[in-house]
Protein backbone atom coordinates (compact mmCIF):
# COMPACT_ATOMS: atom_id res chain seq x y z
CA UNK A 1 0.00 0.00 0.00
CA UNK A 2 1.34 3.07 -1.00
CA UNK A 3 1.16 5.83 2.10
CA UNK A 4 1.58 9.79 1.49
CA UNK A 5 2.92 11.53 5.17
CA UNK A 6 2.88 15.18 5.70
CA UNK A 7 4.98 17.17 8.54
CA UNK A 8 2.95 20.22 8.87
CA UNK A 9 4.76 23.79 9.30
CA UNK A 10 3.85 27.46 9.35
CA UNK A 11 5.63 27.91 6.25
CA UNK A 12 6.08 24.83 4.65
CA UNK A 13 4.51 20.90 4.58
CA UNK A 14 6.88 18.58 3.93
CA UNK A 15 5.96 15.36 1.96
CA UNK A 16 7.09 11.80 1.82
CA UNK A 17 5.89 9.48 -0.19
CA UNK A 18 6.27 5.31 0.57
CA UNK A 19 6.88 2.62 -2.36
CA UNK A 20 3.93 0.44 -3.25
CA UNK A 21 5.20 -2.35 -1.13
CA UNK A 22 4.47 0.01 1.85
CA UNK A 23 8.23 -0.41 2.91
CA UNK A 24 10.22 2.37 1.74
CA UNK A 25 9.94 5.89 2.60
CA UNK A 26 11.32 8.62 0.79
CA UNK A 27 10.94 12.68 0.88
CA UNK A 28 9.41 13.68 -1.72
CA UNK A 29 7.93 17.09 -2.22
CA UNK A 30 7.48 20.84 0.41
CA UNK A 31 4.78 22.68 -0.08
CA UNK A 32 5.15 25.98 0.33
CA UNK A 33 1.80 27.62 2.12
CA UNK A 34 0.09 29.54 -0.26
CA UNK A 35 -1.73 32.22 2.50
CA UNK A 36 -4.77 30.19 1.68
CA UNK A 37 -5.24 27.07 3.61
CA UNK A 38 -8.22 25.19 1.66
CA UNK A 39 -5.88 25.96 -1.27
CA UNK A 40 -3.14 23.95 0.59
CA UNK A 41 -5.38 21.47 0.64
CA UNK A 42 -6.16 20.81 -2.55
CA UNK A 43 -2.53 20.36 -3.57
CA UNK A 44 -2.10 17.82 -1.42
CA UNK A 45 -5.64 16.49 -2.50
CA UNK A 46 -3.46 16.33 -6.18
CA UNK A 47 -0.72 14.90 -4.48
CA UNK A 48 -2.33 11.98 -3.07
CA UNK A 49 -4.24 11.39 -6.34
CA UNK A 50 -1.48 11.25 -8.24
CA UNK A 51 0.69 9.62 -6.23
CA UNK A 52 -1.76 6.85 -5.94
CA UNK A 53 -1.80 6.74 -1.94
CA UNK A 54 -3.94 5.16 -0.24
CA UNK A 55 -3.48 6.36 2.99
CA UNK A 56 -2.58 9.92 4.08
CA UNK A 57 -0.40 10.23 7.41
CA UNK A 58 -0.09 13.30 9.23
CA UNK A 59 2.11 14.21 11.73
CA UNK A 60 1.01 14.95 15.16
CA UNK A 61 3.83 17.56 17.13
CA UNK A 62 2.66 16.07 20.83
CA UNK A 63 5.58 17.62 23.46
CA UNK A 64 7.93 15.38 24.83
CA UNK A 65 5.46 14.52 27.67
CA UNK A 66 3.26 13.25 25.12
CA UNK A 67 0.85 16.04 26.35
CA UNK A 68 -1.15 17.84 23.05
CA UNK A 69 -0.67 21.33 23.03
CA UNK A 70 -1.49 24.48 20.34
CA UNK A 71 0.27 22.79 17.55
CA UNK A 72 -1.20 19.23 17.98
CA UNK A 73 -4.41 20.51 18.35
CA UNK A 74 -4.14 22.78 15.24
CA UNK A 75 -2.82 19.38 13.26
CA UNK A 76 -5.71 17.38 14.61
CA UNK A 77 -8.22 20.00 12.93
CA UNK A 78 -6.26 20.31 9.62
CA UNK A 79 -6.34 16.57 9.61
CA UNK A 80 -10.10 16.68 10.17
CA UNK A 81 -9.77 19.05 7.06
CA UNK A 82 -8.15 17.11 5.28
CA UNK A 83 -10.22 14.17 5.63
CA UNK A 84 -12.98 15.75 4.15
CA UNK A 85 -10.79 16.59 0.13
CA UNK A 86 -8.36 13.76 -0.28
CA UNK A 87 -10.45 11.15 -0.82
CA UNK A 88 -8.27 8.18 1.62
CA UNK A 89 -8.08 7.75 4.64
CA UNK A 90 -6.31 10.18 6.62
CA UNK A 91 -4.04 8.72 9.76
CA UNK A 92 -2.00 10.86 13.15
CA UNK A 93 1.08 10.25 13.84
CA UNK A 94 3.69 11.34 16.77
CA UNK A 95 5.98 13.32 14.74
CA UNK A 96 8.23 14.07 18.20
CA UNK A 97 11.88 14.66 17.54
CA UNK A 98 11.76 13.69 13.38
CA UNK A 99 13.12 16.92 12.57
CA UNK A 100 15.95 16.52 14.55
CA UNK A 101 16.25 13.28 13.06
CA UNK A 102 16.30 14.68 9.94
CA UNK A 103 18.57 17.28 10.27
CA UNK A 104 21.00 14.63 11.91
CA UNK A 105 20.95 12.70 8.86
CA UNK A 106 21.18 15.35 6.26
CA UNK A 107 24.59 16.17 8.23
CA UNK A 108 25.40 12.98 7.97
CA UNK A 109 25.20 12.65 4.26
CA UNK A 110 27.32 16.22 4.23
CA UNK A 111 24.33 18.50 4.11
CA UNK A 112 23.52 21.70 5.36
CA UNK A 113 20.69 24.49 6.13
CA UNK A 114 16.96 23.91 5.85
CA UNK A 115 16.51 23.25 1.79
CA UNK A 116 14.61 19.89 1.83
CA UNK A 117 14.44 19.30 6.03
CA UNK A 118 10.70 19.11 5.59
CA UNK A 119 10.56 16.53 3.13
CA UNK A 120 13.18 14.56 5.11
CA UNK A 121 11.13 14.75 8.52
CA UNK A 122 8.25 13.38 7.05
CA UNK A 123 10.21 10.70 5.12
CA UNK A 124 10.78 9.47 9.33
CA UNK A 125 7.44 10.43 10.13
CA UNK A 126 6.18 7.60 7.35
CA UNK A 127 9.30 5.38 8.09
CA UNK A 128 7.81 4.98 12.03
CA UNK A 129 4.68 4.90 10.75
CA UNK A 130 5.42 1.79 8.34
CA UNK A 131 7.47 0.50 10.71
CA UNK A 132 4.51 -0.11 13.45
CA UNK A 133 2.56 -0.87 10.50
CA UNK A 134 4.41 -4.18 9.85
CA UNK A 135 4.75 -5.15 13.35
CA UNK A 136 1.35 -4.80 13.95
CA UNK A 137 0.01 -6.83 11.19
Amino acid sequence: MRVLALDLGARRIGVALSDSTGTLATPYTVIERSGDPAADRRVVARLVEESGAERLVVGLPVGLSGADGAAATAAREEARLLAAVVGVPVEMADERLTTVEAARRRRARGRSGRGGIDAEAAAVLLESWLASHRATS
